[in-house]
Parts: C-alpha cells; structure tokens; sequence
C-alpha cells in the first residue's frame, strides 16, 4: 500500500476508536466536576498522530499553519510559537531587555508596573530580568488592576506596564493605553486567561506591543502545554524568535540555511569577519520553541474556539442568573460595559456581613465533588517565594488582600454540560437556603 492509503487507513480506525470511547457517564454527588479541562474529538486525535506520522520533532508544518491561522484570528501581524504560556511571558518581558531597542531597552532597577493578585509566571519574569515590580492594587468585583492607581504608580523609573485580564476579564484599556501613550511605556497584555475576551468589540491580547497566551489544558484552547507571543513589531518579531531560539542572531526557520543571503559574510561582536550566522548569537537567550505535534492539536482547537467561548459565557451567564438572589452574602463578578469577557472562570467573593465563610462553602462544593479554585497565588508577596525580592506597592494593597482570604472561583469551561450545571446550582442553593 502506499503511504497515502495507509495513512487514511490508520485516520479510519482513529476515528473508529474515538467512536469506541465510552462517555463516562455523570452520577450527581459521585462524578467530579473539574474546574477546567480538555474537551477535544477525534479531529485532535488525528491530527496528532498525522503529525507524529512525520517523525519531525520540532516545529514544522503544522506549527507554520498554527501561527499563520492563529495571526489571521486575532488580526495581528506575527504569532511566534512556544512551550507554555510561562514561557511567552518570560520571551515577552526578555525581548524588552534587548540592546537591539536602544534607548527603549528595559534595564536593571527599571520598574514595570503590574498586580500582585494574580499568578507567577505574569511577576517572575519581571524579577528574572532584574527589573522592579511595582503592585497595584486590584478593583472588588473584577479584580483587576485600578486603573486610576496606575498613573499614581508612575516614577522615573517606570519603563512598563505587564498585566492581565483576570479570569479572562478585561482590563480598562482605554486607560491603560492613555498612560501608555502619555509616558511613552510599553504594554504587555498577559492574555494567557483571556483568550475570545473582547474590548470594544477587539480581541484583547491586540492591545499591547507584545502580548502572550497559553495553551494549557485548562485554557481557553490546548495543545496540552503550548503558548503563543504576539506583535505587530517586526523588531520587537526577531527580537522574541532570537530569546526563544537560543539566542541566536540568524532568523532561518527550522531545516533552512542562509536566509539572509550572507550567512558567511557578517561582522559581529568580536568574531572572526565570516563566522557562520547560524552559531552567531546576540542574546543570551533560550530554548523554548514548541513541537509540531503540539500545534497539530492547537490547530483544530482553534477551529473550536468560537464554540468554546459561546459555552463559557452560556454557563457563565447560568451560575450569575442562579446566585443573583443571594447578593447579601456574595459579591458577584463586575466588568466593564465596553468589555465582552470570554471568562475563564466564575470569581465569587463571600462578603463579611455573611454567616458563613470562603471555607465553609468551598468544604461543602469540595465535599460534592465541584472543584473550586483560589485566584491563583493570592498576595503573592506574601508567598514563600517572594520574601526576598525587591518591589515598591503604590499606596496599599488592601483589596488583594480581601480576594485572598474571601474569594474563590469555579469552573464556566465547554466540559460542563447542561446536566452538570444543574447539579452545582443545585449544591449551591442547598447550602446557601440553610446557612
């Protein structure tokens, strides 16, 4: 048989498999609920083993046509692929620290202002680079940045500004961009959560110089680990590919040689006039390039995407209509009017007038098997991790406190059916009619 006929014959017992599959069938008070998860058909399925077919283990065919699709999505002009979202975040706030930026470059002591009620991996690339987070505190209700403490945050040190959209909540960019543009900053949007969000009807992750994504599991779309940087600046392009790539100077793509015509006839550093482009390096950077089995996944994930973000507002829009009556004990979710939020999760806060407490509600949904999750690190200042470090707050940061020890958030992802909703507004007014 040819390679054609065989590969067609192994799609056909792909698909007879996923067939196969037995759905595990939801018993109320037995089956978990998870807050966050995979959901995928045989296409992914597929589409994986298509590319394994080619044994070409790094990025290839499929990453090519991943990033082509994924610009074209958000309207943007460059979609560099990585290995997490972490990772973007990191080749974000790097590619800032690059001499190719002259004056622009960001260096050590100099201050990015971003939030301190969030998780890591938007803070530790600021410290990793030797630069100095400043914290501003978050609004109750969307739990995102104050706007109006940002301009408070300003200093003669503040080169940037590096926040997200919490629980795929947008931030007020308008205000964000005005302080940009008025102190000449640059904007990093960590997207990693937001992914569908909308400002003014604008995919956000199109607002910063740079942006990032994730494609973990419990995002928006997976490619199992996976992560994406955005820009429009073909500079700022070449400067992201070099910190991701090793560091390396030369732009070929993966299996290319002498892209630029002169590979053997460069001038850099101290090296010897001739040296091989390929080995000239002007960054110290990284290896964090994704492989192609991993974009093969994220290219039929994004044909999903629009489904996905339609069931997320749809539960969404259930949990806030179901627990709208009990308002005395809960604060629910706010945004902005011109924001249209793809929500990576339903934030609830447990007001202090309430008989009970985050711990008793989180027991009884935990007990009945519906996960919940704290907002990430909570402070993270106050993390064993961060003890240490040096950062400056602006004014206080009372309200982070308040989402760290009285918030918690529950799962709106495409995984929870119908049936499964109905079981945890059930759980929900069961506990909150007999407090």
């Amino acid at each position: 048989m040819e390679e054609k006929e065989l590969r067609e014959e192994i799609i056909d017992r792909i698909r007879l498999i996923y067939k196969n599959r037995e759905n595990d069938e939801f018993v109320p008070g037995k089956s978990n609920i998870n807050y966050a998860g995979r959901v995928y058909d045989e296409k992914e399925i597929i589409s994986l083993v298509d590319s394994s077919l080619d044994f070409w283990l790094t990025a290839g065919r499929y990453t090519d046509k991943f990033e082509q699709d994924f610009a074209k999505f958000l309207g943007i002009k460059y979609c560099l692929l990585t290995n997490s979202g972490s990772s973007a975040n990191l080749l974000a706030i790097s590619a800032l620290t690059s001499p190719k930026l002259g004056e622009k470059r960001l260096k050590a002591g100099d201050e990015v202002i971003t939030t301190a009620c969030g998780f890591p991996t938007t803070l530790n690339p600021i410290i990793q680079n030797q630069l100095t987070p400043v914290f501003v505190d978050v609004e109750l209700g969307t739990y995102n940045v104050q706007p109006e403490m940002i301009e408070d945050a300003l200093s003669s040190k503040t080169r940037a500004i590096f926040i997200p959209h919490t629980l795929g909540n947008p931030v007020n960019i308008n205000k964000i961009t005005e302080i940009v543009n008025e102190n000449d900053l640059w904007f990093v949007e960590d997207n990693c959560d937001a992914l569908g969000s909308r400002y003014e009807n604008k995919l956000t992750g199109t607002f910063g110089h740079i942006s990032t994504f994730s494609f973990y599991p419990a995002h928006h779309i997976t490619m199992g680990e996976g992560g994406a940087v955005i820009t429009n600046n073909p500079n700022l392009k070449e400067i992201i590919a070099s910190f991701r790539d090793w560091g390396r100077d030369c732009w070929c793509e993966t299996g290319c040689d002498n892209s630029c015509g002169k590979r053997f006839n460069w001038q850099m550093g101290e090296l010897p006039y001739g040296y091989d482009h390929k080995y000239v390096y002007s960054h110290i950077g990284y290896n964090l390039k994704v492989t192609d089995m991993q974009a093969a996944i994220g290219v039929q994930q994004l044909q999903k995407l629009p489904s996905f973000t339609a069931a997320r507002k749809n539960n969404f829009k259930k949990i806030y209509g179901a627990l709208k009556e009990y308002e005395s004990y809960l604060k629910l979710p706010e945004w902005e009017n011109n924001a249209d939020p793809s929500w990576f999760g339903f934030p609830i806060m447990v007001n202090d007038e309430a008989p009970f407490t985050r711990d008793d509600i989180v027991s009884h949904l935990e007990r009945n098997k519906i996960a919940t999750r704290m907002l990430f690190g909570g402070n993270l200042i106050k993390q064993p991790a961060y003890q240490n470090i040096t950062y400056r707050i602006a004014d206080n940061l009372k309200n982070t406190d308040s989402v760290m020890n009285n918030l918690f958030w529950m799962g709106v992802y495409p995984g929870i059916t119908e049936q499964k909703m109905n079981y945890m507004i059930k759980v929900f007014k069961e506990f909150l009619n007999n407090v």
